[in-house]
């Protein structure tokens, strides 16, 4: 196989391990305490229990490779789903979130026993303690990282959205280097890359960010996967890869479903908790790939994971997928009723915030707005990319681009009241409209008047056309005999030339967007007139009507 392939499908485990470290947040797992290292511990320790006894019956070590769930595969389902923040979706993650804790306890270890003489208990001390302090090492140098230098260098950068995703990136090779220098895996140290990053407000952005690139080099690890699998040596050995698929569907599960009921959780959020975990993960194949260099497995035992990883990965979406419908072909029989299992009434909708406004781009027209409605009652959420206009603001904000989807959920965008837009970018203007129609909400666009030449001449006005700032047009526009100029160019400073032109001699009304603006007009001689102050009241005038004659029917539009 080619070395460059190889090399691809390395920074594609890299960077799909630094993307699980970002779905990592210690708060999180804070917020389930008890039931995500509860069940976490009882899954984990139950198939380690189970997989030891299968393992010893076809005499091989795989315990590792099915003891963990795939947070990659999870995440993406529930995403697919819209169900992160249901009760079985949180359950969900914090078990893998407690899995992937215990996953750098385990790379650790295989860092430790790598290498020569590993069968020796003195190499075997010598090793597992050098990884042990290169691990602690590592760690409070990341940690420190995380609270010091982090926090700053990401509000600095994160102005620029393409500044944010290459530093994110130079941050996790980094740490990789790190890593490496301190003869831990590589894998170790992108996750934990990941995880410095996940305490960080700005963590939204970066997933989205990561995403695509991520998903590009793992297509790559896959398909080398495909390549490195003997196929025919799994095949080989099907009995195998049957008994750990089987054990890997309905025991995993299984252990949830048993222990969920008897911490207090209902019936179906258990099914659908037990359903979501029915997976190998991805470090299964890491694991496996360390085990062959290590030369602890041979390369069949390896395609044997790999072809179960397959497997268990395409039959476990599907089950995430349809969660809901097999549940309810289920439910009549009370599947879980031996376990003490409470029925549950129709699960409630996921806190979160209720009939706000979310108001995207906060310019001078933006903040206006946020004002105007909190002092109308308004629960409001301010969205911009910049996070130095959101951090003097009183209301709820979301860092990152509304065109992302992450950044939407983070916005309540589909349980909005109102979304509106004060920004003055037609295609993203266009693609806030239409992800404001897909989630069924209203929304208010900023909109420039688009005049024709012929819409102008029909309604009886002379059309001079040509650049505003040539004197020759001025001079065939009269514009030094008019009784008032009034100037609706976009920058305040092309008004310059005619200012000069007209001199005092006529007044000038300029439209101008920021304060700045109104005080360079000024000092001009010209009169400013403050757009979004009148935008703003226009659009206030037009919400409070609306709320007044229609509280309980959908918002009709704004013109």
């Amino acid at each position: 196989m080619s070395h460059t392939i190889e090399l691809i499908s390395e920074f594609g485990i890299i960077l799909l391990l630094f993307l699980v470290g970002l779905e990592l947040s210690l708060d999180k797992i804070k917020e389930l305490g008890t039931t995500a290292f509860v069940a976490g511990g009882v899954q984990m320790g139950g198939t380690a229990l189970g997989g030891g006894l299968l393992a010893g019956a076809f005499g091989i070590p795989v315990v590792e490779a099915i003891m963990f769930s795939s947070t990659v595969v999870v995440v993406k389902m529930l995403e697919k789903r819209g169900d992160l923040d249901a009760p079985y979706g949180q359950i969900a993650m914090g078990v893998l979130l407690v899995q992937d804790l215990v996953v750098v306890m385990v790379l650790t270890l295989v860092a430790g026993l790598a290498g020569p003489g590993a069968l020796a208990w003195a190499d075997v001390a010598w090793g597992l303690g050098q990884a042990f302090v290169g691990m602690g090492l590592l760690g409070g140098l990341i940690a420190a990282a995380a609270r010091y230098v982090l926090p700053p260098a990401i509000r600095w950068i994160s102005g620029m959205t393409e500044g944010l995703f290459i530093w994110s990136l130079f941050w996790c090779f980094l740490v990789v280097l790190g890593a490496e220098a301190l003869r831990l895996s590589p894998e170790l140290g992108a996750f934990l890359a990941g995880i410095a990053l996940a305490q960080l407000p700005q963590c939204h952005e970066l997933r989205h960010r990561v995403h695509p690139l991520m998903n590009f080099f793992i297509i790559v690890f896959f398909v080398t996967l495909g390549l490195q699998m003997e196929l025919g040596a799994a095949l080989a050995r099907w009995p195998l890869a049957l008994a750990l698929t089987a054990f890997v569907m309905v025991v995993k599960p299984l252990l949830l479903v048993t222990v969920l009921p008897r911490l207090g959780h209902g019936e179906e959020t258990s099914f659908r908790a037990g359903l979501s975990l029915a997976q190998i993960s991805e470090f299964s194949l890491i694991f496996g790939a360390l085990a062959v260099s290590s030369g602890l497995i041979d390369e069949a035992l390896l395609s044997v994971i790999t072809l179960v990883g397959l497997l268990t990965f395409a039959l476990s979406a599907f089950l995430l997928l349809y969660n809901d419908r097999l549940y309810a072909a289920v439910q009549p029989y009370r599947p879980l009723a031996w376990l003490g299992a409470r029925q549950e009434a129709p699960e409630p909708p996921p806190d979160g915030l209720r009939g706000h406004v979310i108001v995207v781009g906060m310019n001078t027209l933006g903040r206006c707005l946020v004002d105007q409605l909190t002092a109308a009652g308004e629960t409001v959420v301010a969205v911009d990319t910049d996070p130095e206009k959101l951090a003097s603001l009183s209301v709820h904000t979301v860092h990152g681009n509304a065109v992302h989807e992450t950044t939407r959920e983070a916005a309540d965008w589909g349980h909005a009241t109102l979304i509106v837009s004060s920004l003055s970018i037609e295609g993203t203007n266009n693609l806030l409209a239409y992800h404001a129609r897909r989630a069924g909400g209203p929304c208010s666009i900023h909109a420039f008047d688009r005049t024709s030449e012929d819409t102008l001449r029909d309604r009886g006005v002379r059309c001079v056309c040509g650049d505003g700032r040539d004197r020759s047009v001025l001079l065939e526009a009269g514009g030094a005999q008019a009784r008032v100029v009034v100037s609706l160019l976009r920058d305040p400073r092309s008004v310059g030339p005619l200012l000069d032109y007209v001199g005092d001699t006529v007044p000038i009304l300029v439209r101008v967007f920021e304060d700045h603006e109104a005080a360079w007009v000024e000092a001009q001689g010209g009169t400013p007139v403050r757009f979004a102050h009148a935008a703003g009241d226009a659009f206030m005038n037009w919400f409070q009507q609306t709320r007044s004659t229609a509280q309980d029917e959908p918002m009709s539009p704004s013109p």
